[in-house]
Formats: C-alpha cells, structure tokens, sequence
C-alpha cells in the first residue's frame, strides 16, 4: 500500500497543479506590452466567429449558372454572389496572419528563460488566459469551418471564373481586392481541415529556432495539466462562476493536446507524452455527452498521432 501511495504521489507531482484564473486574470506591468499586443488581435474573433456562424453560401446561385451556361443573367447573379464571400473569406485568411504573429509574441513570453513553463503559466495569467483564448477560437472556428462546404465550393468557383477571364484578357475589379497570389495563399489555407490548428501548428514549430522545441511543448504539457487539474479538482472547480469557464476550459484542454499533437515529434498520446492523456479523457468522458461529443471528436479526428503504433490499445479504446 505504501509503495503504491508513493507511485501515486509522484504521478501527481509529475504534472503540475495550480489554478489558472481564467475569468479574472489580469496583466502585471511586465505582461502589459506583449497583453495589449494580443487583445488588438483577439477583440475580433468574436466577430469572425459570427460572420463565419452566419455564412450561407452561394451553392444555388452557382448550380445555376454552371447549368445554364448560356444565360448571362444567371453568370452574374451567381458572380455578384460569390465576390462579396470571398472578400469576407480573406477577411478570415488576414485574421489568420495576425493571430499567427500574436502567437508568436505570446509563445517567446512563455517559454523564455530564467522560467521553467510552469513557472511562467503561474505567473503571467493574464498571458496563459490569452493563450487559452487563442486556442479556445481555434477549435470554434475550425469547428464552424469544417460543418460547411460552400466555403470551399464558392472559393473553388471563383478561382475558376477567374482563370476562364484570364485566358479572355478581361480584368475584373475583384482582382484588386483578391489577386493571384492571394488566392493562391487563400486556397491553401481552405484546402486544409483544421486550417486554423495548421496556422497555430507552423507558428508553435517555427517561432523560435534558438530554443530547444521542448521548451514550446513543455509550456503545452503544462497547460493541458493545468485545465485536466482545474476540471477534476473539485475545490478548483467551484471557483468557476460559470458554466462557460468550465466548457471554455476543455475546449482549451482539447485545443492544446491537439497542438502538441501536431507540434511534439512523437505526439500526445506516446508513452513519453508529457500529457496524461488517459486523465484528460477521462475527465472529459465524466461530462454530460452532448456537451463534449464535438471536443472528443476533435480529438478523434484532429489530431496526428492518435492512429500510430505507440498509441497504447486502452488510449485508442476510450476513443472509440
């Protein structure tokens, strides 16, 4: 009994524990310039996440005008259609850029010596809360992104009635707005499932080439204990006000398992992880399903490394 008391308490001393005040956290005057930084960044995502909740498409316009081919009233409905959508598409490609620098700002915060990553996420907060926000619309957006394909249909329409005016000589006004080379950057980014994940992912792996990775991945492990901790820790989870905090919470466990997932070269669910993956599904399996069935599906489906051999049969079981 003694020995095994022993294993348990050095389980627990191996992912640290404290609480991260996601509802009040706020900057210290060391953490204000990088905090102003990112709050610029992130006043707009609640924006971007309506605008894109309320994107419907322009499927039936363009089925039309591909179908009458002829009917030059119907080519520029469906053109007059799509145009307006593809600005508001690169509105969401530019956020992406900005979130991408943001990150960066955030991770050379986090993650620079003397501190150890725990030491930083404990106490700069106010950082670990905007870190947890950035996460936190990833998995929305990439969420709303992936439940509708008109993006994807009405881009696609676009680059070809381009193409088909290029060959024709003829420019149009658009063009200003959305050129070549900025399609083609679009077309990349609506190409990928997850494409916020992929920016975050290439933001965490190349932000700084001077520190170990362990350094980035260490501050990820930490985080994903923090939240898995808050969420089972009963005295932890009364301090949240809100049912919000407590999904808000998950969602940024689940968006930062994925990208250590996507950033550790073994990835999140190895023997070696430095994230108890066992623990955070359990935790979130103890939820109400229909509250975390889309998170659990994120880690199903998002992830990199889930289906690799060393990923242990019990991890892949609690998944199924």
């Amino acid at each position: 009994m003694g020995n095994l008391l022993k294993v348990l308490t050095r389980e627990i001393e191996n992912y640290p524990h404290f609480f991260l005040d996601f509802e009040n956290a706020q900057p210290t005057d060391g953490e204000r310039e990088v905090w102003n930084q990112i709050s610029a960044v992130l006043q707009d995502s609640e924006s971007m996440l309506a605008d894109l909740q309320a994107y419907k498409g322009a499927g039936q316009e363009i089925r039309d005008a591909i179908q009458n081919p002829n009917d030059i009233q119907l080519q520029e409905k469906a053109w007059n259609s799509v145009c307006p959508l593809v600005v508001r598409l690169k509105r969401f490609y530019e956020f992406s850029l900005r979130l991408e620098k943001a990150l960066q700002s955030l991770l050379e915060s986090l993650t620079c010596p003397p501190y150890t990553p725990t030491q930083h996420l404990e106490r700069e907060q106010a950082l670990a809360k905007e870190f947890a926000e950035i996460l936190h619309f990833t998995l929305r957006f990439d969420e709303l992104k992936m439940r509708n394909p008109a993006i994807q249909n009405d881009f696609s329409y676009y680059r070809r009635t381009i193409s088909r005016n290029r060959i024709n000589n003829m420019h149009l006004d658009i063009e200003n707005e959305v050129n070549n080379e900025m399609a083609n950057r679009m077309s990349l980014f609506y190409a990928e499932a997850t494409p916020m994940l992929k920016t975050l992912s290439n933001a965490t792996t190349h932000f700084n080439k001077t520190l170990p990775i362990e350094n980035t991945t260490d501050c990820l492990s930490t985080m994903a204990s923090v939240c898995k901790v808050m969420l089972e820790t009963p005295e932890y989870r009364s301090r949240f006000t809100s049912e919000e905090t407590l999904m808000f919470c998950m969602r940024v466990m689940v968006g930062v398992i994925i990208l250590y997932d996507h950033v550790h070269p073994v990835g999140a669910f190895s023997k070696t992880s430095k994230i108890d993956m066992k623990g955070c599904i359990k935790v979130l399996k103890e939820q109400p399903p229909d509250s975390v069935e889309g998170l659990l599906n994120a880690l199903r489906f998002t992830t990199k490394h889930l289906n690799d051999e060393s990923t242990s049969k019990q991890i892949r079981a609690m998944l199924q």
